[in-house]
């Protein structure tokens, strides 16, 4: 049962507060492959067309930043065959769907540490990024072998390199410091956080990011998440009063 069932039509108007950064986990390919009675490298590539639908319907709605979950550090640990087919997708995303991502003025890039990967893919993750750099629409960041944890290290790391190198003082360490020492730096503040699939976590991605972030769980499965269920998070979102830390009266 979607946990975030809301009174008011599904449907975004021109009053409705639209995410400026929209996150999203992207779970329950494998369980979706099942219920057809298929093995579980069907469910990833009927997922590909979620993701589609996911990227144009952001666009359509003018979201500055889209990030998507797509492979996490913890995904190695899957059988063999499913992580195959998951860096085949990949390759196939980066040499056919960044063309289509560049027609319509969509920056593409990839965070997380890419160093596991082939070469043959990295040298295409760095192509596909060169071919966007420039676009000026919304930024489309694609999660692969990343952590939150790993990230917030490495923003770590890089901060205590400054402190060695003498080029920041260590009192000047402070949250904004390591906030732009993170990949998504340069990036609009998380407001949505969406997590498909019926589980309530965020497992471990954008922990950073996301701490005061909306979120929002659906049972939906990945492949069955269409325009309609990307509207109704939307309209969730809507919905949520957001205070940062003050009273509801000060808000309001």
């Amino acid at each position: 049962m979607d946990s975030n069932n809301i009174t008011s039509e599904n449907t975004i108007g021109e009053q409705t507060k639209i995410p400026k950064h929209i996150a999203i986990i992207m779970d329950g390919n494998g369980r979706w492959a099942q219920l057809q009675g298929k093995g579980r490298v069907a469910g990833h590539k009927a997922g590909v067309e979620s993701v589609r639908t996911v990227v144009s319907s952001a666009r359509k709605f003018n979201v500055q930043a889209l990030t998507l979950f797509a492979f996490s550090s913890e995904n190695w640990q899957r059988p063999e065959q499913e992580v195959s087919v998951l860096m085949d997708l990949f390759m196939l995303v980066l040499t056919k769907e960044v063309k289509r991502l560049h027609k319509h003025n969509i920056r593409f890039r990839v965070i997380g540490d890419l160093s596991r990967f082939s070469d043959r893919l990295q040298k295409n993750i760095i192509k596909s990024e060169q071919l966007t750099e420039n676009n000026t629409g919304m930024i489309l960041s694609i999660a692969a072998n990343y952590g939150g944890r790993w990230d917030i290290a490495n923003a770590a790391r890089a901060l205590a390199t400054k402190a060695k190198q003498g080029t920041i003082d260590v009192n000047d360490i402070d949250e904004h410091a390591l906030h732009q020492q993170t990949c998504l730096a340069d990036t609009a503040p998380l407001d949505l956080l969406i997590r498909t699939g019926g589980d309530f976590r965020i497992s471990n991605f954008l922990l950073w990011q996301a701490a005061y972030a909306e979120l929002y769980f659906t049972d939906v499965l990945w492949p069955d998440f269409n325009e309609s269920e990307f509207e109704r998070a939307v309209c969730c979102f809507d919905s949520r009063e957001r205070r940062f830390g003050k009273t509801g009266d000060q808000v309001r």
